[in-house]
């Protein structure tokens, strides 16, 4: 079983940056491959990063690609998601997912209880 918890997000205007974090409890994090969802109100959650186990491979959705990089310290049990050039578009509960055993998110074995980031314009 895997305890992930998110932090770091908040209100930030238009253009401004935002780190995420999620910590996950455990000693077998690097088995997982780590990323992150958002749903914004009124919409289906959709996929927005993911990293591999090594942390040597990453992938992004479209609306963010360019804007946001996600990166892991497994000595730390932690996967970032730096978002830079924020858009009101943007808004959303940022939910942070695992999966065990593959290099990619799929469908997550494990989410997190999500941290809200709202971006004002």
């Amino acid at each position: 079983q895997v305890q992930l918890v998110e932090s770091g997000g908040g209100l930030v205007q238009a253009g401004g940056s935002l780190r995420l974090s999620c910590a996950a409890s455990g000693r077998t994090f690097r088995s997982y491959a780590m990323g992150w969802f958002r749903q914004a109100p009124g919409k289906e959650r959709e996929f927005v990063a993911q990293i591999s186990r090594s942390g040597g491979g990453a992938f992004y959705s479209d609306s963010v690609k360019g804007r946001f990089t996600i990166s892991r310290d497994n000595a730390k049990n932690t996967v970032y998601l730096q978002m830079n050039s924020l858009k009101p578009e943007d808004t959303a509960v940022y939910y942070c997912a695992a999966r065990m055993g593959r290099d990619a998110l799929g469908e997550p074995d494990y989410w997190g209880q999500g941290t809200q980031v709202t971006v004002s314009s």
